[in-house]
């Protein structure tokens, strides 16, 4: 009876003790891990990426608006050198209109509605002391106002029509035409216009 009893307290005695307390430290620690891993943005880091981007939106805001100026002066140079194209035309043709048709590059009757002053350059061309003619033209283009005139409320460009008449020697007949805007500015008088197209023409060459 002894000698079991003594062989049972010698196994118990070697088995191993098992620390429960740090193995529930150990599992803490191992679930706490993955979070340390995950970095993000410090608040200074925020400001700063914030800044930038306020500094590049102010400084886009300031372009806009020469962007738009530019594509306006655009716009305008193109109708300018549309206005252009017309008055070449017109003094073309007037070379070969045969007597009594001056006027017939306007409706006939006229339209109150559309302001044409076409006929009105009839001659001037050819005429020796002839003084500028001064146009007016919308927007669009078209004619408004009288001829040398003051500009109309709805003008925007002023067309200037400066006459070289054919000289003794020569054949040619010149004028030189200068489309500005705005109309109410008058380079004749030392005005200084937004922008301008200058050509000149020969007319009966």
């Amino acid at each position: 009876m002894n000698a079991f009893s003594d062989s049972t307290n010698t196994v118990n005695e070697a088995a191993p003790k098992v620390d429960v307390s740090s193995a529930v430290d150990q599992n803490a620690r191992n679930m706490k891990s993955p979070g340390r891993q995950v970095a993000g943005f410090s608040l200074v880091e925020v400001t700063l990426a914030l800044g930038v981007a306020a500094i590049c939106l102010i400084a886009m805001l300031g372009l806009m608006p020469t962007s738009l100026n530019t594509q306006q002066n655009s716009v305008r140079q193109t109708s300018a050198n549309q206005i252009i194209s017309q008055i070449y035309s017109v003094l073309r043709a007037d070379v070969r209109l045969p007597p009594g048709q001056a006027n017939k590059v306007c409706p006939d009757p006229p339209d109150p509605n559309v302001p044409c002053n076409w006929g009105a350059l009839h001659g001037h061309w050819l005429t020796v002391g002839q003084p500028p003619d001064t146009m007016y033209f919308t927007n669009e283009g078209q004619q408004t106002g009288n001829l040398n005139g003051d500009p109309p409320a709805d003008a925007v460009f002023r067309a200037k029509i400066t006459y070289v008449p054919v000289p003794p020697t020569a054949s040619t007949s010149v004028a030189k035409v200068v489309v500005s805007w705005p109309a109410p500015v008058d380079p004749g008088n030392g005005g200084v216009p937004l922008g301008s197209v200058t050509t000149t023409i020969a007319v009966n060459r």
